[in-house]
């Protein structure tokens, strides 16, 4: 069951708290892990049965080996372990991946999957309605595969067609707000229609950056806009938002101290009480250089919390941690410990993640028009193919 009376403490002795306390911070840990079959999978049973945590997260390709192969292999290996991993799980867990479209595609066609279309792909085309066939096809692949949490659509603005990790790699759907908004409206509807949930990236808006944020402190204080918040505002004022995903970026037009994911100004301020979003927020790849290389993990891990993010999400891809979920637990139940984090916002965060897992079913037609979800389940040769792309891959989130 996933609607567990919340836990109420405050007259309890902390030693008597923190086991169940330990349990409810598990949720909010999303890991990566190296192996395509749990017996290869060093680690994540430990992660899963023993810690509990919330969620895992996909790749095709492992960075820290310079590897091809990581956790997806094919259609039939893949759906065996992601069911093995549910199996093992005491909470059902998210299963995550990155499947935008495009370039950003874990589950492609090398490896006996659909091809899919770019974001810029889709926006160039303008017309939501193919975008919904082509979300349903992929939610459909996803959910056949076992993954039930997507982590797409991109909603940043192509305001720098050059930015080395959005533009210039055609993950954008446009330079227009308004069509970004109705294309990742379009996106989540194909989703929702068979029960795959979503996450729009990278908030505050990561489009007008010209530095890739895996790599290093990324400063977008002179080319951020106040339009890269539209399809955030529009989307939310929906209810189309599932999740939400931070993007490790300073602006100090929002907050002159800290990066977006460390922002409590931005997360809770302005994503929380300006826009008015109560769902999941998810940490960008906590590994990832704008980070780790500018504040101490345990504290960066703390900080992310306090400024309103729910789930801490390590990709376990840029170098491989086989302790970091437990490393993670740890520097929360202290920060509990110390006062830093109370059980109340613990609770606040819980609450959101079971309430976005409760999603997850056979969703319901959300088509644009009547006939869209019939047309969407007819052969691929109803659609054309999405034109070939250049053979780099992105290997990022």
């Amino acid at each position: 069951m996933l609607t567990e009376p919340l836990l109420d403490s405050a007259n309890s002795p902390a030693e008597e708290v923190l086991p169940e306390l330990r349990r409810r911070l598990a949720q909010m840990v999303l890991v990566g892990f190296r192996g395509t079959a749990l017996e290869n999978a060093a680690g994540v049973l430990t992660d899963v049965r023993e810690h509990a945590v919330g969620g895992v997260v996909l790749f095709t390709y492992d960075t820290a080996l310079g590897s091809p192969v990581r956790n997806v292999v094919s259609p039939a290996q893949v759906a065996a372990l992601n069911a093995a991993l549910q199996q093992a799980a005491p909470v059902p867990l998210i299963i995550a991946a990155d499947q935008e479209g495009g370039r950003v595609a874990r589950l492609d066609p090398a490896r006996g999957f659909p091809p899919t279309f770019a974001a810029q792909q889709l926006g160039e085309r303008g017309d939501p309605e193919f975008t919904y066939a082509q979300a349903l096809q992929v939610a459909r692949t996803l959910k056949d595969a076992g993954v039930n949490h997507n982590f797409a659509p991109v909603v940043d603005v192509n305001t720098n067609p050059a930015n080395p990790v959005i533009g210039s790699i055609g993950r954008s759907f446009s330079a227009d707000p308004t069509v970004v908004t109705e294309q990742a409206a379009a996106f989540i509807r194909g989703h929702r229609a068979v029960g795959v949930t979503t996450t729009l990236k990278h908030f505050p808006g990561h489009g007008s950056s010209r530095h890739d944020s895996h790599l290093g402190f990324t400063d977008v204080t002179d080319t951020w806009q106040e339009l890269e918040l539209e399809p955030y505002r529009a989307l939310i004022e929906r209810g189309l938002v599932d999740a939400v995903m931070t993007a490790h970026v300073f602006n100090a037009k929002l907050d002159p101290s800290r990066v977006a994911t460390l922002s409590a100004p931005i997360l809770t301020g302005i994503l929380r009480d300006e826009l008015g979003f109560d769902g999941v927020i998810f940490s960008d790849d906590m590994q990832m250089a704008a980070i780790v290389a500018h504040v101490d993990f345990a504290e960066a891990v703390v900080l992310a919390v306090e400024a309103g993010v729910d789930v801490i999400t390590v990709g376990n891809n840029i170098r491989l941690n086989r302790a970091v979920a437990a490393e993670i637990l740890d520097a929360l139940e202290e920060a509990v410990r110390a006062g830093r984090l109370s059980e109340a916002r613990i609770n606040a965060s819980y609450r959101r993640i079971l309430a976005l897992k409760a999603k997850w079913g056979e969703g319901q037609n959300e088509s644009p028009r009547a006939n869209v979800a019939a047309r969407g389940r007819a052969s691929q040769e109803q659609w054309p193919s999405p034109p070939p792309l250049p053979a780099r891959v992105w290997r990022g989130p």
